[in-house]
């Protein structure tokens, strides 16, 4: 396919500055696309945007992916009602170097320039700026900006000069990409659109120049109506110390049946042909549920690496399916110790020396506050309600090694 098509196939059209978006067919465009450090890394909605853009990079065109230092001292305040808290000069540098990981892990393989607007900015005179470029901007498109209108208009709550100033700041971003680099487009998400669109307008005024802009479309939980990235814990982080590799994993393998295909159009490298076989092989036995961990595995390895999808994977086989479990597995003992209740036995040091650590099953279930006392705990092994590394046990025993301890279907113990 052309990029265009591809594109068009993927659910990637919205709005465009172009006539026709086969303008980026046959030839190389260098263009941008940007993330704030308002976050640690990138959520999936920005996902959906890179992989966009990994797509126009696979196709032939330069790609420069920008970590907006300078914009995140600020911060977007596009469809917010109040004014957003500064974020530390400390955690915008952590941020930073997130977004940098990300783009690394999602676009390894491809030619790509990161750079960070906060090291054009850095030395900016203001006058200067406002001399250079401030004069240049019209303030009746930036008091045009629904956002605006809606934080100075009756029962607003205002909105501060540098949150105002805040699409000047982008639209340089573009400027400067334009004359040191000759960067001629931008991809952004829907939100981001009049932003852009401030840049598309300073090349114009400036320079004399043409520029485009590309916006990814908001994508949509079909089965909700709602944005799609939301958990009930919030939302999807690619930083693992935000959203967890397992609970990543998870997100994926339960998406609804609805939407399953089109989110892996989106969010996976997978050809035409083989998402049209995965289709039809949901479609014939939908049950099995073969798109959804199809899409939670590509999506995982993708961000996370080979190695942590396949302990995901595994962590979910030994807790829902049929998977022994292994305790030398570290990759899977670690996630398993991340998202279980553990329980550790005791050890203790008699005449100097070490003795074996004890713990029996029914003050597991106590500790864990799985039973009120060891006389339920052991009424519920009698009753044939626990497992033990996917055994069912009746009496109680002690527990001498690293364990999984499990009643019922959903109630999980890590004894360590």
């Amino acid at each position: 396919m052309t990029l265009s098509e591809e594109l068009t196939w993927r659910g990637f059209v919205n709005q465009t500055t172009f006539d026709d978006i086969t303008a980026l067919d046959g030839v190389s465009r260098k263009l941008y696309f940007g993330v704030d450090p308002s976050g640690r890394g990138m959520q999936i909605g920005n996902l959906a945007a890179a992989l966009m853009v990994r797509h126009m990079a696979a196709h032939g065109h330069e790609v420069y992916l920008l970590v907006g230092g300078a914009t995140g001292m600020i911060g977007d305040p596009d469809g917010k009602l109040d004014e957003r808290d500064l974020k530390a000069v400390d955690e915008i540098a952590t941020n930073k170097s997130e977004i940098a990981r990300q783009y690394e892990q999602v676009f390894g393989g491809l030619n790509f320039h990161i750079v960070d607007n906060y090291d054009w900015f850095k030395n900016i005179n203001y006058l200067d700026f406002l001399r250079d470029v401030g004069k240049h901007v019209p303030m009746s498109m930036m008091l045009g900006r629904e956002f605006i209108q809606t934080r100075l208009g009756d029962g607003g709550n205002g909105i501060s000069y540098a949150e105002f100033s805040y699409s000047l700041i982008q639209g340089y971003d573009f400027l400067h990409l334009y004359r040191e680099h000759d960067v001629t487009l931008q991809v952004c998400g829907a939100d981001q659109w009049g932003n852009s669109i401030a840049g598309v307008d300073l090349i114009r005024r400036i320079e004399g120049g043409e520029a485009h802009v590309y916006s990814v479309p908001l994508v949509i939980n079909k089965a909700t109506g709602r944005k799609f990235g939301k958990s009930e814990g919030g939302a999807i982080w690619l930083d693992p110390n935000q959203t967890s590799v397992y609970k990543f994993y998870q997100f994926w393998l339960n998406v609804d049946d609805e939407g399953v295909i089109d989110y892996m159009k989106m969010y996976t490298l997978l050809s035409k042909d083989e998402i049209d076989k995965i289709a039809a092989e949901q479609a014939a036995a939908p049950h099995t549920r073969v798109a959804q961990k199809r899409l939670a595995w590509e999506v995982t390895n993708l961000v996370h690496g080979e190695a942590r999808t396949q302990a995901a994977v595994q962590a979910t086989n030994v807790l829902f399916g049929d998977e022994a479990f292994d305790a030398l597995n570290t990759d899977l003992l670690e996630i398993l110790t991340n998202e279980l209740p553990t329980i550790e036995r005791v050890q203790t040091i008699i005449d100097g020396k070490d003795t074996a650590p004890t713990l029996m099953i029914s003050e597991a279930l106590v500790k864990a506050q799985v039973a009120k006392s060891k006389g339920e705990g052991r009424r519920l092994l009698a009753g044939g309600a626990i497992t033990i590394n996917g055994e069912k046990v009746f009496e109680d025993t002690m527990v001498s090694n690293t364990t999984l301890l499990k009643k019922g279907k959903n109630t999980f113990i890590l004894i360590v």
